[in-house]
């Protein structure tokens, strides 16, 4: 079974904050209400379209699930 979005992006944690990448991953860390065992594109996109913040950012976001449904 594929991992969720959110414990695929955590691997980006601890790296190097100039990275959007971690940013992302940083800030959606902190995000008490992040759907957290979602694969949903839809589902995501929508929290992160409502709850965009400097380091959540919907850019950053298509650049990871880019990432994420390749590395499946």
């Amino acid at each position: 079974m594929k991992k969720s979005f959110y414990l695929y992006v955590l691997s980006f944690r601890g790296g190097d904050w100039s990275d959007p990448k971690v940013r992302f991953a940083e800030e959606m860390f902190n995000e008490h209400n992040f759907p957290k065992q979602s694969s949903d594109f839809d589902e995501l996109s929508s929290y992160i379209e409502s709850y965009a913040t400097d380091n959540l950012k919907t850019e950053v976001f298509d650049e990871l699930w880019a990432l994420y449904v390749d590395h499946a």
